[in-house]
């Protein structure tokens, strides 16, 4: 019996210096994250800190920021609590950094982020203290972006002239439209837009060099910041030249397909015309055949006649005197016709 009550005590020894471990190895290790938080008015127990650990949350990181927080003025009234900031850590979130927004965003005074509006934008994927400094202050976007394809964004005016421009956009981050809102390169595809549609109504490249900011005033009253996470805050037309005449260019270039549809066209009447004259030199020869066909029939009917009887000989000499006289008065009208000279020019 009294082996069984020391083995009793000993055990419960055993236990008490245990625990007593346990306890002094959390209060060794969450000591001075305690004495942080009670010092600076974080009202974070001692019990919340090993909470964390078996949820696994670095308490470190919850404590810093909670106290950051509360030295900045966000007290719990603006959701900013422990449980809050331990279910943004687990949800992947930079706790830190949603902290240090919203305290950019409470300084700045101009600016209206909740704590649930920098979470969500922490998680999904935006840099949510470089937006509050680009809301705080504007940046800068150069059109076309540095590094693109081409240097300068190119349009024509109505008087065929080209201008070559690069613009500067200066944006202000839109808090409330950053989740979901288009990017910067929605900004720049939309400014070089408005800037070619702009110079593409001007009158003339004239108007454009004496008024560049009829460019901007025409880009800005088209509302291009709209579903996207900026908004514009002015658009400066940092360079603009005088390129090639596109105008004259085209109308020379359709002055040539012009001149090549009518040498096809006066080719395809050229070969029509061979086409006609090889006709008509054929019916010609053929006509000529027929002639000769038929004279060559003529000997084969005066020779019937004379087996006929219809024909004498002193009837084929006529006819063949009269054939003679013929040709011979046709001869001398030829010879005594004078022929017809060209008049010699003064």
């Amino acid at each position: 019996m009294l082996f069984a009550n020391a083995f009793v005590i000993i055990a419960a020894a055993v236990v008490i210096i245990l625990a007593g471990l346990i306890f002094f190895y959390v209060f060794v290790s969450y000591f001075w994250l305690w004495i942080q938080s009670v010092t600076t008015g974080a009202s974070i127990g001692i019990l919340d800190l090993l909470g964390m650990r078996f949820r696994k949350v670095v308490p470190s990181v919850i404590v810093r920021s909670k106290i950051m927080a509360v030295q900045a003025g966000l007290d719990e009234s603006t959701g900013i609590t422990s449980k809050a900031l331990e279910a943004h850590y687990l949800a992947g979130g930079n706790v830190s950094l949603v902290i240090r927004a919203l305290i950019a965003a409470n300084k700045a005074k101009t600016i209206n982020l909740t704590f649930q509006e920098a979470t969500a934008i922490d998680l999904a994927g935006r840099n949510v203290l470089e937006a509050v400094q680009t809301s705080v202050y504007p940046k800068v976007i150069d059109c076309p972006a540095k590094g693109s394809a081409r240097p300068t964004l190119d349009a024509v005016a109505k008087n065929g002239i080209q201008l070559k421009v690069r613009a500067r956009v200066t944006v202000r981050a839109n808090l409330q439209r950053l989740i979901g809102g288009a990017t910067e390169e929605t900004i720049i595809a939309r400014v070089g837009e408005g800037i070619v549609s702009a110079i593409g109504s001007a009158g003339g490249h004239d108007d454009v060099l004496e008024n560049p900011d009829m460019i901007s005033k025409a880009v800005l009253g088209r509302r291009l910041d709209a579903q996207t996470a900026f908004e514009i805050v002015s658009i400066d037309i940092a360079d603009i030249d005088v390129g090639g005449n596109i105008g004259a260019r085209l109308q020379a270039d359709q002055a040539e397909a012009d001149t090549r549809v009518a040498r096809a066209r006066a080719e395809g009447r050229r070969a029509m015309a061979a086409a006609a004259e090889q006709e008509q030199i054929a019916g010609i020869e053929e006509s000529r055949a027929k002639l000769v066909e038929a004279e060559a029939e003529v000997p084969k009917a005066m020779a019937e006649s004379f087996r006929s009887g219809k024909l004498s000989i002193l009837d084929y000499y006529k006819l063949r005197n009269v054939q003679a006289d013929t040709d011979m008065r046709s001869s001398i009208a030829s010879v005594s016709t004078p022929k017809r000279t060209a008049p010699v020019p003064n």
